[in-house]
């Protein structure tokens, strides 16, 4: 038997002043609550209670057990009160990694969460790469990139989709595309991790799924060097809406083909435990959940509030 229920069953029974008193406060029957004193009493070679058909009393044995017994059951509830306090509590460190391009929306969040929160602090990584949130110690990574199949839990924070454009100095030189098919005779910039590899993906006019395959003379993972590339007039991008958003809005980018809406995708936070996820990192990602909500319809005129 559980010598931890064992412990609790025998002083409630003392508590109780008897077996059936004992036995109708834990919702056991009384068979089980005998079992448990006898198991206790087995395992240490002793009476702990004297039993009359009216009434039981502590053995000589039993009375400093019994005491002994009441302080751990007490030290454990308190254990459990403080480990339920601290879970409440946004303390501690929390470690998380943004792919760059998401830096922009992320860091007034991280602002407004130290600012609410002063006895947390946080160490947080910005990169292009994949990463495992496991093995590096992230507490959660927020990736604009689809997840890699994995055990860990996905929470999808906000859609979005790419946008395709390009700078007025590659129009001045080249006839702006009016058909997707005319995409496989630009040089189209391209993202190293984009889930499609050299195939963009969209939807047509028409609501039908539609694709091009293309080329171009530059390929990296740095989504910042593709939107300086295209504001230089290298060539064609489909870039990552909250990536272009001020350049589109300032014109120095201009989108094309507007009648086909690349495929959408999901802003993710990718995290190791659903079960017990501390007070830190839900309410962490609970406020950047909301912030990216309140950007939504700027970041893609496509996307319904």
């Amino acid at each position: 038997m559980d010598r931890l229920t064992s412990l609790r069953v025998f002083v409630q029974v003392v508590d109780s002043s008897g077996f059936a008193a004992a036995a109708r406060c834990l919702g056991m029957s009384t068979t089980m609550v005998s079992s448990h004193v006898q198991a206790l009493e087995t395992r240490l070679g002793a009476r702990l209670l004297n039993r009359t058909t009216r009434k039981i009393a502590l053995t000589d044995i039993g009375a400093p057990y019994y005491e002994r017994c009441t302080r751990i059951l007490a030290d454990l509830e308190e254990a459990d009160q403080l480990a339920g306090a601290l879970q409440t509590l946004v303390r501690g460190t929390l470690r998380a990694y943004v792919d760059a391009p998401l830096v922009r929306f992320v860091a007034p969040v991280v602002s407004e969460f130290l600012a609410a929160h002063t006895g947390l602090s946080i160490q947080l990584i910005a990169g292009n790469r994949s990463v495992d949130v496991v093995e590096e110690g992230f507490d959660l990574a927020i990736r604009a990139a689809p997840p890699p199949e994995s055990s860990l839990i996905v929470r999808q924070l906000t859609p979005w989709r790419h946008v395709l454009c390009c700078a007025r100095s590659y129009l001045a030189r080249h006839e702006a595309p009016q058909r997707l098919e005319a995409l496989a005779r630009h040089n189209c910039l391209r993202y190293a991790f984009y889930p499609f590899g050299d195939t963009w993906r969209f939807t047509g006019p028409d609501g039908a799924p539609a694709s091009i395959r293309v080329a171009g003379n530059l390929v990296t993972n740095s989504p910042e060097m593709l939107r300086l590339a295209a504001l230089g007039g290298q060539g064609l991008l489909l870039a990552p809406s909250f990536l272009v958003a001020d350049d589109l809005a300032a014109g120095t980018l201009l989108r094309l083909l507007e009648d086909h809406v690349p495929v959408g995708l999901t802003i993710n936070a990718v995290y190791p435990h659903r079960h017990h996820l501390s007070t830190k990192v839900r309410r962490f990602l609970d406020l950047v959940a909301a912030r990216l909500l309140e950007h939504r319809l700027a970041l893609d005129p496509h996307l319904t509030a």
